[in-house]
Formats: C-alpha cells, structure tokens, sequence
C-alpha cells in the first residue's frame, strides 16, 4: 500500500508560531549524530519522533529513537490519516505523526524532522513555510566507511542503502540548504544558524493543500 492507494485525505496543517524544519540525508551520513549535538547546544529545539516498522537497532529506545509499531498498526494509521507523510524506505515504513507535529507547532516550538526524500518532497508540497536541510557526506567514499563501520545492516542491507544513496543524494539540490558534514560540531552549529536566521525572519509555517 503506498500513500496514495491509502484512499486518506488528512488535515491541514494550521498556521502556527512554530517552524517546520526537515533534515535529510543518505543512510551514514550522520543525521543522529548531528541531532544529538544540535539539541545540545540548542535544547529548545523539539524532535518529532517517527513511527516505523523495521526492528529496534542496539541502543535505540521506543518512543525516543523512533516509535516502533508492526506493519498492520502502521497500515491502520495510514489509512485514518495519522500521518502528516509516509513512505516505504529500504524495504520499512516510515511515518510523521501529523498529532504530535500539530502540537509542538502549536505551542510555538521549532520541530525538526528527521525524515527521507520522500517525506520531505510530500511535506514541502503540504506545509507553506517548512524549510528543508540535506546533509551530505565530505565524500562518497567517506559515507561507505561510515555505512560500514556502524555495522548494523547485513551486506544485502548495506548494499542497498549503497544504493539508495546515490539517488537520495542526487535530489540535494532541491532542499533550501544543504549541509556537509565533515566535522559534527560544524555541522550541528551549521544546521543551528539556519535555524537562527529562520527565526530572526519571524516566517511562521502555514497550511497548504493537503497532498
């Protein structure tokens, strides 16, 4: 089932005080790890956490890392409109609670997302305003070593994200900003003064059509 044949037409989103910022990246890059030393440094920041159907990896934690439900609960959510996006990514789902977005925004809070091409091509198109950030390797070479040395995909797994990774990458330059990251706290702090010029804008998110 793909968005689309889910037959669901979910809400708009509400013009809101907070921002909508995405982060995208290829599999290795490093998006938790800039994540963790952005919301260091800039702890007001609020993380929407994803649903998703593939097994917890070492050291992930339900309801912090991702929420992770069985593909039919995921489905069922789907179908009701749950998800402000979702997409089948490396063979798992992914989803955005549209609740939990809403209400961050809603309290005037900055959300980041952490979420795939996909998502954020969908959330672009429904939410006026959202600001995306792609973040890139120093190098292709450099993100194999990465994707390597976590060691949490088998070889069939990690060729594919091998894989996926050259298309994801080649949708870079449709972003609003793109962030390499060759150094964790320059990237982290690079990714932080977008935010900051966003709030120095005064711009806040507002609903477009639903996709």
């Amino acid at each position: 089932m793909t968005q689309a044949q889910s037959g669901a037409h979910p809400p708009r989103l509400r013009t809101v005080p907070g921002r909508l910022i995405v982060l995208s990246g290829p599999s290795g890059v490093g998006k938790d790890t800039v994540l963790h030393e952005l919301f260091a440094i800039a702890p007001d920041l609020h993380y929407s956490v994803s649903y998703t159907t593939r097994a917890p990896r070492p050291g992930e934690r339900d309801g912090a890392s991702y929420s992770f439900v069985d593909v039919p609960t995921f489905e069922k959510m789907a179908a009701k409109g749950e998800f402000l996006e979702w997409a089948q990514v490396h063979g798992n789902l992914y989803g955005t609670s549209l609740a939990r977005v809403q209400e961050a925004l809603d309290r005037g809070e900055d959300v980041i997302l952490k979420i795939d091409v996909q998502g954020a091509a969908r959330v672009r198109r429904r939410v006026e305003g959202a600001v995306t950030v792609f973040l890139l390797p120093p190098s292709g070479e450099e993100l194999r070593k990465r994707l390597e040395k976590r060691s949490t995909e088998d070889t069939t797994e990690l060729e594919r994200r091998q894989r996926d990774a050259v298309g994801e990458m080649a949708q870079a330059d449709t972003y609003d900003f793109r962030v390499i990251n060759d150094d964790v706290h320059r990237a982290a702090r690079e990714v932080l003064s977008i935010i900051t010029q966003l709030r120095a804008a005064g711009t806040p998110v507002s609903p477009v059509g639903a996709s």
